[in-house]
């Protein structure tokens, strides 16, 4: 009984491990072709893109604002958004399975297709290279 305790509080600790943006970045990349190398200035050329997919939101600069140490605001619903860049924000690209839904969401509102896992990684690793 004491195995099974010891287990299940193991368990529910790995659950709520928060990961670090460089092992997303790492995740992201593995999952990107071989030999792929993540690049924080293809991340910023990514966020400061304007895809015109969208009339409101035509890059990620439209609703993050040109600098991701700001706040944003979301350009539909006027919704405030914490900072992208992880040192405003220590939360962001922590939390693995969220990181996945907003990339879900946002890559295909603004870039108008799914990213790329090379995207992603470089996006991450724009965002925690931002100072």
């Amino acid at each position: 009984m004491k195995t099974l305790t010891a287990l299940a509080l193991l368990l529910v600790a790995a659950a709520g491990h928060a990961e670090t943006p460089q092992a997303i970045t790492r995740q992201y990349a593995d999952a990107a072709p071989a030999g792929f190398v993540p690049a924080a200035r293809r991340g910023e050329a990514l966020f400061r893109q304007n895809f015109a997919i969208n009339d409101k939101m035509p890059s990620c600069t439209a609703c993050h604002t040109d600098h991701p140490k700001n706040p944003g605001r979301h350009a539909v619903t006027g919704k405030t958004i914490r900072p992208l860049a992880v040192v405003a924000n220590g939360e962001r690209f922590s939390d693995p399975a969220k990181v996945e839904k907003w990339f879900g969401r946002n890559c295909r509102e603004v870039v108008g297709r799914a990213c790329t896992p090379g995207e992603k990684a470089d996006f991450v690793a724009y965002m925690n290279e931002v100072r």
